[in-house]
This record gives structure tokens, sequence and C-alpha cells, in this order.
């Protein structure tokens, strides 16, 4: 295990510059998340942390040491890729062993891995199959437990489950959090899904156009969000956001309110529109209510509601729990 630093990396391609002097600590044995859309930088930065991209500037430590001109294999790291990677004609434990055997490791020293990271992953009874006969869950296991035989000081996973449909990425994603709090290593996780992020993360990292947004444990992003960008990235659904004289009477230019703390109320309410779509989701109803002048604003209601589309309602956000930001989009304190 180890602990990891960022400490003002760079990276440029040419003249165009895509990280911009990122600076970031991972404890020992965290399970940090890098999260964000498509080009924010995470996996470039992740690549740098594995020495498959050369830093352009800054550093990059790994066990408190300088790796910038440390090999990927020097750096004691492993990766998982969003593509599995396996080796077709290779058994599982042959696939999950292979790194080893290249290093003419004892036969006797790579099965005990093999099976040891078989057992801890539930992957005994598949070690003579080959991955043409797993399903796509197996064969990203097996893909885990080839970086697992290493014991590398750092994890490093791009992406692992955005091959899989959406059952399967339910099930791995608490496969893979089981696996940390057993395993205790330091691992990192890029993804674009803020739902992995928030379920599998110690700290999260958010992203943006090759810069750190704001860093901290899910519930801190998602209840003290630091701008626009955070607070409506983290959430599903995300945070209304509300701009014009109502946002303005409170002194900001605009007012954030989560989906749940809008309530639907026809008395007195603060704003009046049309559903325009429900969602039923069983245990809870998102409904999304065209307002004049605002737009569309969505309402997480617990329970099965009997709203139809074309239905005009009332709305009043709770005031406890509104979010101001500034004229630049930053976070306000509460006025």
């Amino acid at each position: 295990m180890a602990a990891l630093a960022l400490v003002d990396v760079v990276k440029t391609y040419g003249a165009h510059p895509v990280i911009h002097g990122v600076n970031l600590t991972v404890g020992d044995g965290k399970f940090v998340v890098f999260v964000g859309p498509s080009g924010c930088g995470k996996s470039t930065l992740l690549r740098m942390i594995a020495g498959l991209e050369e830093i352009s500037a800054g550093q990059v430590l790994i066990g408190g040491r300088v790796a910038n001109n440390l090999s990927p294999k020097e750096r004691n790291i492993a990766m998982v890729f969003q593509s599995y990677a396996l080796y077709p004609q290779m058994t599982v434990a042959e696939n999950m062993g292979f790194s080893l055997t290249l290093e003419k490791r004892p036969k006797s020293e790579v099965s005990a891995k093999v099976n040891e990271a078989a057992a801890t992953l539930k992957l005994t009874e598949l070690l003579d199959r080959r991955p043409s006969q797993l399903s796509g869950g197996q064969r990203q296991r097996v893909a885990i437990g080839r970086a697992i035989v290493r014991n590398p000081q750092v994890f490093l996973l791009d992406e692992p489950l955005s091959n899989l449909d959406a059952a399967l990425r339910s099930e791995t994603r608490v496969e893979l959090s089981e696996l940390h709090h057993r395993l205790g290593t330091t691992m990192i996780y890029v993804t674009h899904d803020q739902v992995e992020a928030m379920t599998m993360a110690d700290k999260i990292v958010v992203l943006n156009k090759g810069r750190i947004e704001q860093v901290g444990s899910p519930m801190d992003l998602y209840n003290r969000p630091t701008n626009t960008f955070v607070a409506t990235f983290i959430g599903s659904p995300k945070m209304n956001l509300v701009d014009g004289p109502w946002a303005q009477r409170f002194g900001s230019q605009t007012i954030g309110i989560r989906p749940e703390h809008i309530m639907v109320s026809n008395n007195e309410p603060t704003w009046k529109g049309t559903v325009s779509v429900i969602e039923r989701l069983g245990s809870n109803t998102i409904m999304h209510v065209r307002v004049p002048g605002i737009g569309s604003l969505v309402a997480n209601l617990d329970g099965q509601r009997d709203y139809v589309v074309g239905e005009d309602i009332g709305l009043k956000p709770d005031e406890q729990h509104l979010h101001f930001f500034d004229v630049s989009g930053r976070r306000m304190e509460a006025r």
C-alpha cells in the first residue's frame, strides 16, 4: 500500500494544455474516484500516474518517491482498463498469472497467488475456463484478479464497468467496494458516472476541462457543492438551478434546490407549472414540470404518485435546503 500525491501536474500536447497544475493527495488505502464529463482529463491524469503518459511539468509521488522518470513496471502499480484485454487462448488461471509467469516466478508461487486472488473474487470454479466461456462481469473480475496477483502499491481502474449492462454494473460496484475493504490497497478509479462515484468513493475528485473543481467525500460534494458545475454534476436527478427575480430576492444570482427538496403544494405555491414528464420508479416518482419564466423543474417525490402529464400543479421549495451561487457560479454562504 502507498499514499500518492500530485504536485502542480501539467500535461500539454504541443502548445495545447489539457491538465492545468493539478494538486492532489491520496491517503494510503483510500478509494478515490476521478469523475467528470468526457474530455475533462480524468483518464489522462490516470495515465500520467501509471507512467503511460509523459508529465509535462510537476511531480507524481508514489509512496513518497518521485515517480516521474520511473517506468510503469517500476512504479509498482496495477491498471485495470475498460477493455478486459484477456488472452483468448489462455485459461482464467493462465490469464491471471501471466505477469508473474513473465517474471519467471516459480510455478508454485504463481499458482498460490492465482488461487488466493480467485478465492477473493469468487473465480475458483472458473479457473479452467477460457474468456469466451465467461460473462462480461466474470471477465472483468479476471482482469481485476490479474492486477491483484501482482500485489501492487496502487490500483488504477479506468472506467472498468462501462462495458457491462446496468444490472452487472450495480453488482460489480458492490464487489469492488467489498474487495477494497478486504485488500485495503490504495485505489484510484476513473468514471464519467457520478452514481459510481457516489456509491464507491472515500473521496471524489471532480474534474472539468483539466482542472479540479472540488475534492471531498461524496456527501460533502452533494451537500455543499463549491459551484454550479459540481452542483449539477453530482446528484441524480441533478440539482435545479433558478435565476431571475426569485433568486435575487435572496441576494444571489442563482439558487439551487435538489429535486427531493421540492414539494407539490397548491397552497400559496412558489411556482405554478404543467407536468411534462413523469418517471415512476416504484419507491419514488420523478416529475418534470414546465414553469413559465424558469423552464423545467424536477421534483423527486416519495412513493407512487398519481399525477398525469398535462396537469397544472404548484411547487414549493424547502427554503432550509437552498444553495446560493454568485454571478460567477461560485457558492455563497446562506443568506
